[in-house]
């Protein structure tokens, strides 16, 4: 049997580093100056503009019953009459959150038009919610639903979710997400106006 001779062995390569073409690199830093200068350059949007847009509805306003965060018993019923928008909200929900401040806004400037918000806390505690009113400058009613009964009543578990009953007890309009200045003055403005 021939023996192999040692020194005949093939040397393993070391493998080859792969480096991009100069030309692609040229491009990726291209295409990332770009970005950046557009950016800069074009106008922001303001935060109101991804509001999102109501569903158009129409049914009977659910029979809804929970305890306000004074501890007494309110009913949709009690708000016949009146439009009202419910919010399903919670304090740990950023969106919810968020549109806080523009709801107040737009309860103030229409209140005196028989306009009320109805906040309905969805799962927590009353002094959770409680707590977290007190970091607020909010004055309409707030409802506490550690049950979901809201929930159920609207058929909607997402969060922020706001729906508004007409002044007969329908519910014409239904927003999941956040809702801007500027949705409120488009789509309930006109029904207040009715």
């Amino acid at each position: 049997m021939a023996k192999r001779n040692p020194s005949r062995r093939r040397k393993k390569r070391a493998p080859q580093k792969k480096s991009l073409p100069g030309w692609m690199i040229f491009l990726g830093a291209g295409l990332i100056i770009l970005g950046v200068a557009a950016m800069i350059a074009l106008p922001q949007e303001a935060p109101e503009e991804y509001s999102s847009v109501p569903v158009p509805v129409e049914y009977p306003a659910p029979e809804l019953t929970l305890e306000n965060l004074q501890g007494e018993t309110e009913s949709l019923a009690d708000y016949r009459g009146q439009v009202v928008l419910v919010n399903l909200w919670a304090t740990w929900c950023p969106p919810c959150k968020a549109e806080l401040p523009v709801l107040q806004s737009y309860y103030e400037d229409h209140v005196v038009e028989g306009f009320s918000i109805i906040g309905i806390n969805f799962g927590e505690s009353h002094d959770e919610v409680d707590a977290f009113i007190k970091t607020t400058d909010l004055t309409y009613p707030i409802w506490i639903d550690i049950e979901s009964a809201s929930g159920l009543a609207f058929n909607s578990f997402s969060l922020p979710s706001s729906f508004v009953i007409d002044r007969t007890g329908t519910v014409r309009l239904a927003w999941t997400g956040a809702i801007s200045q500027k949705m409120l003055e488009k789509h309930l403005t006109p029904i207040i106006a009715e």
